[in-house]
Order: C-alpha cells, then sequence, then structure tokens
C-alpha cells in the first residue's frame, strides 16, 4: 500500500494552541496513540473555529461534518510533553474544503504529524449535503 504524504505552505496556517499529553493519551507502547491524537486534532479545529466566531452548527440544523482524514507521523510524542497544533483551511469547493493540521512539540518545534481532514457543510435535520454558507468562504478566502 502507498504511504500517505502530506505536506502545506505555512500561509495556510491561520490559528494555533497548544495542549498537553495527557497520562490517558498514551497507549500500549507508552507514547501517544493515534485515537488520541484525532481527538486532539478535533479538539483544535473546535478552538479554530471559536477563534473565528463560527459555531458547530446553526439554529437550521447546518453544521460541518468530517469527510475523511489522512494522518502523517513523524515522531513520537509522550506524557507530558505540550504540543502545538496548527490549524488551517485548503482546497475549497463548493460544499466542503480541508482542515489543515501542523502538530509540533512546543518545547523544540520538532514535527509530531501533519494531518488534514475533509469536511462538508451538512444540514443535520435534513441528513443531506449542502453548499458552503458565503460567509464561511469569504471569511477564509486568501
Amino acid at each position: 500500500m502507498a504511504r500517505v504524504t502530506l505536506s502545506f505552505p505555512d500561509e495556510a496556517f491561520l490559528f494555533a494552541t497548544e495542549m498537553p499529553v495527557r497520562i490517558t493519551d498514551i497507549n500500549g507502547a507508552n507514547h501517544l496513540g493515534n485515537d488520541a491524537l484525532i481527538s486532539m486534532l478535533s479538539e483544535a479545529r473546535a478552538q479554530f473555529l471559536v477563534s473565528h466566531g463560527i459555531q458547530e452548527a446553526d439554529r437550521d440544523g447546518n453544521g460541518i461534518i468530517v469527510t475523511d482524514l489522512a494522518t502523517m507521523y513523524q515522531a513520537e510524542s509522550f506524557f507530558p510533553e505540550v504540543l502545538r497544533f496548527e490549524v488551517g483551511l485548503m482546497d475549497f469547493n463548493k460544499y466542503g474544503g480541508d482542515f489543515v493540521f501542523r502538530v509540533t512539540k512546543a518545547a523544540s518545534g520538532q514535527p509530531v504529524a501533519l494531518a488534514k481532514y475533509g469536511f462538508v457543510f451538512f444540514n443535520y435535520n435534513a441528513k443531506k449535503v449542502v453548499p458552503m454558507p458565503e460567509r464561511f468562504r469569504s471569511r477564509f478566502r486568501s
């Protein structure tokens, strides 16, 4: 199977936050588990949206749903290291685009992972994909 390779330009990243690796994030190999990293990516995305005044879902039932995820691991991380999560947006289309992430060790800057996940806007009441709201698109247009 082909390996996943990710690369993002520095200007793609619009937001950064830091989170500690918790003891409960450690797996049987004694490092940060992939399930914990995915949860941390979701937290970073939520913080990014809040920082821009965007709610996960509006009163009409429109919100963001994740369609796919790709992660490229670059180094192990251990309890109690603090990780820096940089978040950005790329590759908009009619319905969504990609959230992109760069994860590094806050103390040293050592790369830990690159990740992206695709998203679309989704109406949870109607259970269908809907076009990206123009107010979202225009807020993040480069």
